[in-house]
């Protein structure tokens, strides 16, 4: 792989040139610094629109209509001088509509000849059609449950250009009305520019049947984007354009950083894994109160794995496979030979391998599995019983070792413990087991793997630091369609219906759902279902990887349904410029450590725009900056006289624009910007 291209420029070069140094003929520009204003009403959108920012890292400041102590809007709340120049001290601004304060407002006054003196773009993030947004009035009013939005050329010419073109509104329960509302309308003719008043135009960038969804109007000299319809951070639709209303706001130069992420973990690869009984609805040593209840285990063969192979290579997707060798040895210590381990062996170039510790034994506290719960044993004097850290040491190095006997290339600085084991569970045990911190420490892993839907956050653990994952629908125990369509309705049922109940116990968290069909109810129900949670994650710039079990890989191969969705689902509305990120447990923690470390030091660091150049300082070496600009955008290195002395491309490209994270003090170039 080529390193950065470096320019250096020689002293003569670059004084013949004047690059790049302010001069009584060309004093400074403006400074727009890299902020956005966010005025809300408490509404849906302003805080949709807020949570994208958040979410990518976007710096804001937040102003609360609703707060009788909030700042008064002001020319000098929005604007000074700097050295000389003139600063605007937000580079965009978001209301919850074309003007929040009122008729006559000097508040409003103040946003719109700001707006104009900077180049300052605006969103007015829910409006109804009128001709004073650049619009005629609606056409349609209502529901827009499961609609599908267009987006305009201009749209994926410009700041949309990650997306294919097609926006699907989400239709979640169809006996629920109005989860989407909002209305249809047409942009009024432009108006040419006379004398001193500036010309009008409206642009469309999301469209139903020719009707605007979303369009930006420029009049009185500047130019803001409306949206006409409802929307919250949680649904799809919005979450699908977030990012390119950032990027229209910004005009593509902003601090912040989005990806989208989608990495599978399969655990238990080796071992067997216990099978749910459909006549007993339960599982064998997981939960059956009835000793006499057996199931045949779930191992997957030497075929299964040339279909994860194939499969992988097929849709230029890699699995994470977290191994245990016990599972293994106990195979040629029973049959004399291990084809499950030969064919890994062979395809080992299709995989990524990581620690699933040898034995997948439990790491928290000792068990009392007499009793349904569990819970933990206790000494004489009420002291929790743990699993000691000599044994949680060999469990993780026996297990490296095995693996590097067999050929499987690993980061030994990644680790997921047996269920997660070690780490607090509640209720039976409500932290960590302090010795695995220690064993943590002793093997140098710096990564431990985490149940999301339990611990969300990242955490230490000692020197590691958790990588929480989401866990997918495909239940360990379950190999076969019938299997996990029969346990999904024990879960899902209430007990009219031959379920559990769970879900009238706790109606709070679980829906009951009627009986599905153990013929379609896999793929008419679950898979898109679930489907549609993972494409949750994946869209919010979310680097959580999730995991499965290697009986999802055996028998029916459950699995691969599932994960066709979810990469069609993906590959039909992100452009090419836009692929999933699917990388390691540790690229993953680091990206996570980087977010949150991003939302803590922020506030120390200054950016601003000005003469086409974006200047960063105040983090310091410790703070990992996250920088988003256009294609084309340089990092420069200026001498003492402000000249550039060297030069080199800035960042990775992705959804048409270059981003990074950095550390120190910055100047960029920044590269033509076209939104």
């Amino acid at each position: 792989m080529k390193g950065p291209v470096i320019r250096t420029l020689s002293v003569f070069a670059l004084t013949a040139g004047l690059v790049g140094l302010p001069t009584a003929a060309h004093a400074a520009g403006p400074r727009i610094d890299l902020k956005v204003l966010v005025v809300t009403d408490g509404g849906a959108n302003v805080v949709a629109v807020t949570e994208q920012l958040k979410t990518e890292g976007v710096p804001y400041k937040l102003v609360n209509l609703a707060d009788a102590a909030r700042p008064t809007i002001t020319t000098a709340f929005l604007q000074d001088t700097v050295s000389g120049a003139p600063r605007a001290k937000y580079q965009a601004v978001v209301l919850p509509n074309t003007n929040p304060f009122g008729t006559g407002s000097a508040e409003m006054a103040a946003i719109v000849a700001f707006e104009k003196q900077f180049g300052i773009r605006q969103l007015s993030s829910y409006i109804y059609p009128t001709p004073e947004a650049g619009l005629n009035y609606p056409t349609y009013a209502g529901q827009l449950d499961g609609i599908t939005g267009t987006l305009t050329p201009s749209a994926k010419a410009g700041a949309f250009r990650y997306l294919k073109g097609d926006v699907a509104f989400e239709d979640n329960d169809p006996n629920a009305p109005n989860e989407s509302y909002g209305y249809l309308s047409t942009p009024l003719p432009d108006v040419p520019a006379a004398g001193t008043t500036p010309a009008t135009h409206f642009e469309p960038y999301l469209t139903k049947d020719g009707g605007v969804l979303a369009g930006a109007y420029t009049h009185d000299g500047r130019t803001e984007m409306v949206m006409t319809f409802a929307a919250n951070h949680f649904q799809s639709q919005f979450r699908l354009i977030g990012h390119g209303l950032i990027t229209w706001l910004t005009k593509g130069v902003h601090l912040g950083y989005n990806r989208q992420y989608f990495s599978v973990h399969v655990d238990d690869l080796f071992l067997p894994d216990a099978r749910w009984s459909t006549t007993a609805n339960c599982t064998p040593g997981e939960g059956c109160t009835d000793p006499n209840v057996t199931t045949p285990d779930i191992r997957m063969t030497a075929d299964d794995v040339t279909a994860a192979a194939n499969w992988s290579t097929q849709n230029d997707f890699t699995f994470d496979m977290y191994f245990n060798g016990f599972g293994s040895d106990e195979a040629v210590e029973q049959n004399g030979s291990d084809p499950l381990l030969t064919a890994v062996q062979a395809n080992k170039a299709k995989f990524r391998f990581a620690n699933h510790t040898f034995q997948h034994t439990y790491l928290g506290c000792q068990q009392d599995v007499t009793v349904i719960p569990w819970v933990c044993k206790k000494d004489a004097n009420n002291n929790t019983l743990w699993e000691t850290r000599p044994y949680i040491r060999n469990e993780i190095t026996d297990n490296r070792n095995w693996g590097n006997a067999k050929g499987f290339g690993q980061d030994t600085t990644e680790l997921v413990t047996g269920e997660h084991s070690g780490l607090k569970i509640l209720p039976q045990q409500p932290q960590d087991n302090p010795n695995l911190g220690l064993a943590v420490n002793d093997t140098g892993t710096k990564w431990l793997g985490s149940d999301a839907s339990r611990d969300f956050d990242q955490r230490a653990v000692n020197n590691a630091l958790t990588v929480p994952r989401y866990p997918m629908a495909n239940y360990f125990n379950t190999a076969t369609v019938a299997e996990m369509v029969d346990e999904y309705n024990w879960i899902y049922t209430s007990r009219a219906d031959g379920g559990s109940g769970i879900c009238e116990d706790n109606p709070l968290t679980v829906t009951c759902i009627q009986p599905l069909d153990p013929a379609t109810g896999y793929q008419n129900h679950i898979v898109p279902l679930d489907a549609r949670i993972e494409m949750s994650h994946i869209i919010k710039n979310d680097p959580r990887p999730h995991y499965v079990h290697q009986s999802n890989m055996a028998e029916d191969r459950i699995l691969y349904p599932l994960l066709d969705r979810v990469l069609g689902d993906y590959r039909s509305v992100f452009a090419e410029n836009s692929p999933l990120v699917n990388q390691r447990m540790a690229a993953n923690g680091a990206e996570l450590k980087r977010q949150a470390s991003w939302k803590t030091t922020q506030g120390a660091v200054t950016a601003y725009l000005q003469d086409g150049r974006v200047t960063i300082s105040g983090g310091g070496a410790s703070v990992h900056v996250p920088i988003t600009l256009p294609a084309g955008t340089d990092q420069i290195v200026l001498n003492l006289l402000g000249l550039i002395t060297m030069t080199s491309p800035f960042g990775t490209s992705y959804a048409g624009e270059v981003s990074d994270y950095k550390t120190g003090n910055l100047t960029f170039q920044v590269g033509a910007q076209t939104v």
